[in-house]
């Protein structure tokens, strides 16, 4: 068998590494920065002097051992010297992987959204600040202060490294499964910038997943998200033009679609299912599974899709979702309806001068002959967004309607 990548070896292992040291130590902040030397001494050492027979091994011994010395310079004196001056780092390392109970840690509710995501791509991705910062077009220092805060926030919040009980763990995880579903949203439809894909960000979300998913192999939400992910990651290569221009769902090269993603995609949907309840990630899975299974844009079953939004919208409210129905409600009953659906919208202020808003309605008004108003919502659209691919988009709608 071929050894994987240097780097995909490394992001594997290192929270399964860092998971090992903060079970046998706490001390999270400090775990965490031990394990990064031990991989930046692994990116130096390994490709001159070859790998390791066991890499996990190995770098849980030198990165103990560095969270060892940092330990003794800081504690020099009297209790904790002599503890850790004794201790030996064991070179049989236990065949346990603590990624789901990282996760768990790094998605406390104590942290925003923004602080939970960045440290689950630090400490559990093995992305370096300096990737984080880049994939958020933030400063790297912002980045690191961001990160900084996050770890002293568990610590004052007094966390343990174990996964919780009963409401909480159910409650823990759907935080989780919430942060890799924002990981994978940027990394397919990045929210800024000149590039409409971060595929770094969607691999690493849905590696992510893939490791909950066998650790939670009979949690349908859990099937249900990585499903999704696949789904929608199978059509990424025909979403952009050799350019870099966005191609819409309706005029992707179908044929050119990862027909293994979405083999597997669609056998997680059928899994997910087949479950006692229904949760939204599931129902989106089910949503991308319709559209996978149509050869041809015309033939997509709309009538489902958008039963499946209804459903949707009645598990877990939200105004996207309603804005998505919108779309195929005019699939099966024309614009107009679409149309007065989004009008419900409007006063959201969610969605105030949100792009897509514009941009869908936009879209309806053009399917509805109004195209005067069409080109002042793709205008509108395109000043809305930061996303330069989606800009550039919508001003070539804009200019295909003609100015009125």
């Amino acid at each position: 068998m071929t050894a994987p990548p240097l780097g995909d070896l490394l992001r594997e292992l290192t929270p399964q590494v860092l998971g090992t040291l903060v079970r046998r130590y706490g001390r999270f902040e400090g775990c965490e920065d031990a394990v990064q030397e031990a991989v930046l001494a692994a990116t130096v050492q390994w490709p001159v002097e070859g790998r390791p027979d066991n890499p996990r091994g190995w770098l849980v011994t030198v990165a103990a051992r560095r969270l060892i010395d940092e330990m003794r310079s800081e504690h020099a004196r009297r209790e904790r010297e002599a503890a850790t001056a004794a201790e030996v780092v064991p070179e049989d390392v236990p065949d346990h992987d603590d990624t789901l109970v990282l996760l768990f840690l790094c998605c406390h509710p104590s942290l925003t959204a923004a602080s939970q995501t960045a440290l689950t791509l630090r400490a559990v991705g093995g992305l370096t600040t300096a990737e984080i910062a880049r994939a958020f077009l933030v400063p790297e220092g912002t980045m690191a202060v961001r990160i900084s805060r996050a770890k002293a926030r568990i610590k004052a919040a007094g966390s343990t490294f174990a996964l919780p009980d009963g409401a909480e763990r159910e409650e823990r995880l759907q935080v989780v499964l919430h942060v890799l579903y924002l990981i994978f949203n940027e990394g397919y439809t990045a929210s800024s910038g000149n590039a409409l894909h971060r595929p770094d960000l969607a691999r690493e979300a849905i590696r992510l997943t893939r490791t909950v998913h066998a650790q939670l192999p009979e949690d349908g939400e859990v099937a249900g998200l990585l499903a999704l992910m696949l789904l929608t990651d199978a059509r990424r290569r025909t979403r952009t033009t050799p350019a870099g221009d966005l191609v819409p769902l309706d005029e992707q090269d179908r044929t050119r679609w990862d027909r293994e993603l979405i083999a597997e995609g669609m056998g997680l949907v059928k899994a997910a299912l087949a479950g006692p309840a229904l949760g939204p990630y599931q129902l989106q899975a089910a949503i991308a599974a319709t559209h996978a299974d149509a050869a041809k844009a015309e033939e997509t079953d709309w009538a489902q899709v958008h039963a499946l939004y209804l459903i949707l919208e009645r598990v877990a409210p939200n105004p996207m979702v309603t804005l998505n129905r919108a779309i195929a409600l005019a699939e099966t009953e024309g614009p107009a309806a679409g149309l007065a659906l989004l009008a419900t919208l409007d006063g959201d202020e969610r969605m105030a001068g949100h792009h897509r808003l514009r941009s869908v309605r936009a879209h309806l008004l053009e399917k509805n002959g109004d195209t005067a108003g069409a080109y002042e919502q793709y205008r509108l659209a395109a000043k809305a967004t930061a996303s330069l691919a989606e800009q550039r988009y919508l001003e070539s709608r804009a200019r295909r309607v003609g100015r009125p």
